[in-house]
């Protein structure tokens, strides 16, 4: 049982095709991870890179590094960040002098570069020259000579231990590092491994870049299965699932040197091809790309992104409440609420903007209420975000740091008719374009005869608003036009002329003639 009395389980899936990892707590996905075969993550990834162009008024550069698009640096990410931690027993402010990307990068310059962000759409990947390696217990600098403790480790006390204990592993090897959450009550001896481990790592990589021209990959971050032991693997899970013998005793080895006690959590399911189906993981996949979500208690949530933002909406639903009062009613649903978008966004792995529409709420100790729910549900993420609170329109705007494309980007592409809209033409504005069509040809073409082909959807509307001699289509004088059904998008039509033994073969075949 972990800390914080969830249940904690993990569950591997690999096929020969892609691998899958969900992280259930208390039974439930909390997170998901898809990893297909030939689209590896990128995030992570150390390149000798080119530097294309420089842009002073945009305060960037784009690096070739190999991949289909030039990635983005931006001049601030060239000095690291520090705010995410406590160095020194202090927290630090955030510089905010950003040296000119000019007088830094040159056009045509090599140099080292690690992705950070993965290409979204039609930017390319975002990289910083401040390289990190993540090990077990800590996050590899090579470029500081500090150590910093994660602000997720919440004692003072063993913040100190802990800082301690790294400076002084650090000593043999002269390099900053940054400890992780996951190294709360590690000592000295597992620092040093671990700083041993990675300094070797670094030197190969430092020798590989003055062997090689640029762009090319120096260094990829570890497949899918091996950063979940890394990041999720920790004392709190009750049960490693996995189906790959091969990845079992894999797992083992790993288990055994960062922590022997885990190796008896991890359970082989072989012989069966997908362990998601078989633990029914499969539907709560699916429930993860629906666009309204049903809460226990007969609320709902919508959800929809945009390229800008996400938006939540929330709605009493089915829920009728427990009292007679309106108000903890709605501060019940937005309670429930706030807890089910934080495991939403986690779930789909949600980032950027969200905004948040809570029932109106009148009272302000019930909107601290639902904001304190969300804050506190929000803190179990281990990606970083933050809760801003409610505007003067009563909606709540939050940013979760985004490091990749969603779920949904991995399991679903925008719909090829209505270009990922989620609308189409009604049958009515169809029926109209089809005339403005026939008209057109009309004045055009000395035809007598014209052929409509529309989906069946259209014909029928067209029916509906016609008789044989008159209605919403024009007729040319002396002649007839003639509608076939045909099972094709809704938006989808075709006008054209016809020859009279052509007019006579389509009638024959059932399409309706109107005219003469």
């Amino acid at each position: 049982m972990s800390e914080s009395g969830l249940e904690k389980e993990i569950i591997v899936d690999i096929n020969p095709y892609q691998t899958r990892v969900v992280l259930l707590e208390q039974g439930t996905p909390s997170e998901i991870y898809i990893e297909r075969r030939g689209r590896e993550r990128l995030v992570g990834n150390i390149y000798k890179g080119r530097v294309q162009n420089v842009l002073p008024g945009m305060q960037a550069a784009f690096v070739d590094i190999g991949l289909e698009k030039n990635a983005y640096l931006f001049a601030g990410d060239i000095q690291h960040d520090k705010q995410d931690f406590i160095f020194d027993g202090k927290e630090t402010q955030t510089v905010n002098t950003v040296p000119n990307i000019k007088d830094i990068v040159k056009v045509g310059q090599e140099i080292m570069v690690q992705v950070v962000k993965e290409p979204i759409g039609t930017k390319g990947a975002r990289v910083t020259t401040n390289i990190t390696l993540p090990g077990r217990t800590l996050v590899l600098m090579p470029s500081v000579d500090y150590i910093g403790v994660s602000k997720r480790i919440e004692s003072e006390a063993e913040r100190t231990r802990l800082r301690d204990a790294a400076q002084s592993a650090a000593k043999d090897f002269n390099i900053g590092a940054i400890v992780r959450t996951a190294a709360e009550g590690k000592s000295e001896e597992e620092f040093h491994a671990d700083f041993a481990f990675l300094t070797r790592l670094w030197g190969r990589i430092q020798q590989k870049s003055e062997l090689v021209s640029a762009p090319r990959l120096l260094h990829a971050e570890e497949p899918l299965v091996f950063r979940t032991i890394r990041d999720l693997f920790t004392p709190d899970i009750k049960r490693l699932a996995i189906n790959d013998r091969e990845f079992y005793e894999r797992v083992l080895l790993i288990a055994n040197i960062i922590s022997p006690s885990l190796k008896n959590r991890v359970q082989l399911y072989e012989d069966i091809p997908d362990l998601f189906d078989q633990l029914g993981l499969e539907a709560e996949i699916d429930r993860a790309l629906a666009h309204k979500v049903w809460m226990k208690n007969g609320g709902y949530i919508i959800i929809d992104q945009t390229e800008a933002l996400t938006t939540i909406d929330v709605n009493t639903g089915k829920y009728v409440g427990s009292t007679d009062n309106l108000q903890e009613t709605i501060t019940e649903t937005n309670c429930e609420a706030a807890r089910e978008i934080a495991r939403q966004l986690r779930l789909r792995d949600i980032s950027g903007i969200i905004v948040v529409d809570f029932i109106d709420m009148d009272e302000i100790a019930d909107k601290e209420r639902v904001l304190s729910t969300l804050r506190e549900e929000m803190a179990k993420d281990r990606t970083k975000s933050h809760v801003l609170g409610i505007t003067q329109l009563g909606l709540v705007e939050m940013t979760r740091k985004k490091t990749r494309q969603c779920i949904s980007h991995t399991l679903q592409s925008s719909c090829p008719y209505c270009g990922g809209t989620g609308k189409v033409l009604s049958v009515e504005t169809v029926v109209l374009k089809v005339r403005k069509q026939l008209m057109r040809l009309m004045a055009k073409n000395e035809a007598k005869n014209f052929l409509i082909r529309v989906n069946e959807a259209v014909a029928a509307s067209i029916a509906e608003n016609s008789d044989p001699h008159s209605g919403i289509l024009p007729v040319p004088k002396g002649g007839a036009v003639y509608v076939e059904a045909a099972d094709i998008h809704i938006e989808k039509y075709e006008v054209s002329p016809l020859t009279e033994t052509q007019a006579e073969e389509y009638y024959r075949r059932g399409a309706v003639r109107y005219g003469e």
